[in-house]
């Protein structure tokens, strides 16, 4: 079984970077799921180990544990971040604007 070892998106629903800074190790899903029949649940009695996820503090941490404990690991690597220019309300008003101001 190969785990994966990422960064962290930022949450699509928050603005903040929190916790997108440290490394996971994922095991990923080894086993199929299967319903119970009497309660409806999902569920892999016998995988535990799609329930554990390590945190390191850098992707160096997490390969290094993988290889100490024999774990085949694909690193992902991060998308790069996009940079915003900042826009400012003044600007619209500029002298030296280059359009015409539209509503």
């Amino acid at each position: 079984m190969t785990t994966r070892i990422y960064r962290q998106p930022k949450a699509a629903g928050q603005s903040g970077f929190h916790g997108t800074h440290t490394w996971v190790l994922d095991y990923g899903q080894s086993a199929q799921r299967h319903p119970d029949p009497l309660m409806g649940w999902t569920g892999s009695s016998r995988d535990t180990q799609s329930q554990v996820r390590l945190r390191f503090e850098s992707s160096d941490a997490a390969v290094a544990y993988a290889r100490k404990h024999a774990i085949a690991y694909n690193l992902e690597q991060p998308a790069p971040a996009h940079t915003r220019k900042p826009k400012v309300y003044a600007d619209n008003f500029a002298a030296n604007r280059v359009e015409n101001w539209t509503h």
